[in-house]
């Protein structure tokens, strides 16, 4: 389920977002993610069953709303991590008066960075 770190540039479908942004349990998720966690902490900390949490946050991060991340473990068992992984979000109207979506997303730290590689070269073998 981790993003190509490449498709970054890509905006999401107008859906997708509103989707998320319309749902509870993901606004319950993003409101607990004040530090990456993992999928268990979330739903701990949320209160949304582990297996809601999963579909949901696929959604959030086909929303580009949240970051997925890898935490390498020395034990090989390595696990993702989530993070929010936006400032704003806007929708207006395009030239041709349609409905778009455009998201502002925060600098990816040097970690986030370095994560996204090991993605790409998991990924690889």
């Amino acid at each position: 389920m981790v993003r190509d770190p490449f498709a970054d540039e890509e905006t999401p479908e107008l859906t997708t977002v509103l989707d998320a942004l319309d749902d509870e349990d993901c606004r319950d998720i993003v409101s607990v993610l004040d530090e990456p966690m993992t999928a268990s902490e979330i739903s701990e900390q949320s209160d949304v069953p582990l297996s809601t949490t999963y579909r949901k946050l696929e959604l959030l991060t086909d929303s580009s709303l949240l970051y997925e991340g890898v935490e390498v473990r020395p034990d090989g068992q390595h696990a993702s991590r989530y993070a929010v992984d936006f400032e704003e979000v806007v929708i207006a109207l395009d030239e041709h008066r349609e409905f778009a979506v455009d998201i502002t997303h925060r600098a990816r730290s040097p970690d986030q960075r370095l994560e996204n590689l090991w993605s790409e070269v998991r990924k690889e073998t």
